[in-house]
């Protein structure tokens, strides 16, 4: 292809040439073929590119069918049940819903109930009429140390930072939150201006980086966070202790990209790359958690403080755990954040591989706090790919009292799933920060659509619980939810997430399933003591053992 594109060359020249002589207007063809041979010239002489320089000028189709490729899918060749990571039916009912059009199906479901994984909700004979629902279920927040609880939905925007979304999106989202009586998670990145704009409840983030609560160096600063605590927007903190989609993995954001307001909003220097270890600072061990629990309550006046976390040693949430009836210092919530949790950017194995996904997580963090008689101190919230009423009903059978949602906010925010969301060019204003496309992104449209999503939403979900016979989120168990695990076989989440004992942690024996990661867990350190047992009994022991 090299020696015919040079050959090529020289002879289209040569022709165009004479050719110009003959007819001089012909000479204006070198305005179009300048350009092409200057670009072959250029890939016959670059080393970085093996494709364009074997194939001049015709190599870099690979790249523009690489670019297309996504798209062309997504638009042409995916079913309504096989896109990810949501597929065209979850997108298209989010739409739907938050533009309040018709979101009904015709000609029955497109789901094949006979494949392993479906999972399907229990009905009633005596189901309930809708008029006799509350659609707008709310839960207190705040534990026996809480002075100032907090009545939340059990819907909200999960966690989503400015920086990562755009300053439209976050205006939209928090606007949403205010007209639907919802909370908005601010993320990591700090508490901004645009999160307060519209007066819509906050949930404040603090993660490693500590942004908006920051030291110079980094640590933490209790004047920051109690200055910014207090607003009345603020509704509850969030300590992040790390997220689904990049569980143990912290993160940098370059000096480029630290504008003057990101510098303002986070607390940090202009011209030095910020860094969100993949560690607290503030605290080293689960009794240190449990008091800088205790000292943000105090700072905050007495809100609800809780933590976020992605379930990876099970043992460590277990010396969490011991923290707490250890210190009696008890979290007013929990956040747990499942492997298929989303992000703008996260290495390819750590969204992949790492981190216990959302209902095996959700169960056993039930059940560790049922074990030890502290649920009734602490509210569960599940996050992880919660976008129709069908996947909050699930987790509230698992034990969650409310749920998040980040995507399927992201979705009624007029998100296309582009997969752009780490290049600065989502086409829909979503997920950049160029001031050109986040222009196309109409605030106070968007934010009567991410109300109207979260509404019909939770409506859907009740509903749901109404035809099991039930009134509300609480009164679901896993008795409700079944699932097809084979050909032939179906078990209920009861059966796959067996119940233990309220109260069978406290002293021994323990149920088998927990047995060997109470036996590695200790409240003075999150590092599981494998010196406790034997390497035969470590060999002979399965995390995922059940009564």
């Amino acid at each position: 292809m090299r020696k015919l594109f040079i050959i090529s060359a020289i002879i289209i020249l040569v022709l165009v040439t004479i050719w110009s002589v003959i007819w001089p207007p012909a000479v204006w063809s070198f305005v179009l073929l300048g350009p092409v041979f200057i670009i072959g010239v250029y890939d016959l002489i670059q080393k970085k590119h093996s494709i364009v320089r074997n194939f001049p000028v015709f190599g870099h189709l690979r790249f523009l069918m690489e670019e297309l490729r996504p798209k062309i899918y997504q638009y042409f060749i995916e079913s309504d049940t096989n896109g990810t990571p949501f597929n065209r039916q979850n997108r298209s009912v989010i739409y739907q819903r938050a533009k309040k059009v018709d979101d009904t199906r015709p000609f029955g479901t497109e789901l094949d109930v006979y494949e392993n994984g479906y999972e399907w909700l229990n009905h009633s004979i005596a189901a309930l009429d809708h008029k006799a629902l509350d659609l707008s279920p709310r839960v207190k927040v705040g534990g026996p140390d809480c002075t100032q609880p907090y009545s939340a939905s059990v819907y909200n925007i999960s966690a989503m930072s400015f920086g990562s979304l755009s300053e439209n999106a976050i205006l939209a989202l928090n606007g949403g939150a205010k007209i639907g009586g919802f909370a908005h998670n601010t993320g990591e990145g700090g508490l901004s201006d645009h999160h307060l704009q519209h007066n819509g409840d906050i949930i404040w983030q603090i993660g490693t980086g500590y942004f908006s609560c920051r030291n110079t160096d980094g640590t933490f600063n209790e004047h920051a966070f109690a200055e910014r605590a207090v607003l009345p927007q603020v509704k509850m903190i969030e300590i992040k202790l790390s997220q689904g989609a990049k569980p143990g993995h912290g993160g940098i954001l370059p000096a480029a990209k630290v504008t003057p307001e990101i510098a303002r909003i986070r607390l940090v220097q202009m011209g030095e790359d910020v860094v969100s270890p993949p560690y607290h600072t503030a605290f080293n061990n689960p009794v240190g958690l449990m008091n800088f629990i205790k000292k943000l309550r105090g700072l905050s006046g007495g809100k609800p403080i809780g933590f976020k976390l992605c379930v990876g040693h099970k043992s460590e949430f277990l010396a969490i755990c011991k923290a707490m009836i250890k210190t009696n210092i008890y979290p007013d919530f929990i956040t747990v954040d499942g492997g298929e949790g989303g992000t703008g950017a996260a290495p390819l194995e750590f969204s992949n591989s790492v981190g216990m996904p959302l209902r095996e997580a959700l169960a056993f963090i039930y059940d560790a706090l049922t074990g030890f008689d502290i649920k009734k101190h602490i509210k569960l919230i599940a996050s992880g790919k919660v976008a129709t009423g069908f996947d909050l009903v699930k987790n509230f059978a698992l034990g969650a009292d409310m749920c998040n949602s980040a995507r399927g906010m992201m979705f009624a925010l007029g998100c296309i799933q582009a997969l752009e969301c780490n290049m600065n060019t989502c086409p829909t204003g979503v997920a950049t920060q160029d001031k050109g496309l986040m222009r196309g992104l109409d605030v106070e449209d968007k934010k009567v659509r991410v109300a109207n999503f979260h509404k019909q939403t939770v409506s859907s979900a009740i509903q749901m619980i109404g035809a099991a016979g039930m009134k509300k989120p609480c009164d679901l168990h896993r008795m409700f939810i079944y699932r097809r695990v084979n050909a032939s076989q179906i078990q209920t989440y009861a059966e796959l997430f067996p119940y233990i004992p309220k109260g069978s942690l406290l002293n021994t024996p323990y149920p088998q399933s927990f047995e060997m990661d109470m036996t590695l867990s200790s409240a003075e350190t999150f590092v599981p003591d494998y010196s406790k047992v034997s390497q035969v009994e470590l060999t002979a022991s399965s995390a995922y053992v059940q009564n």
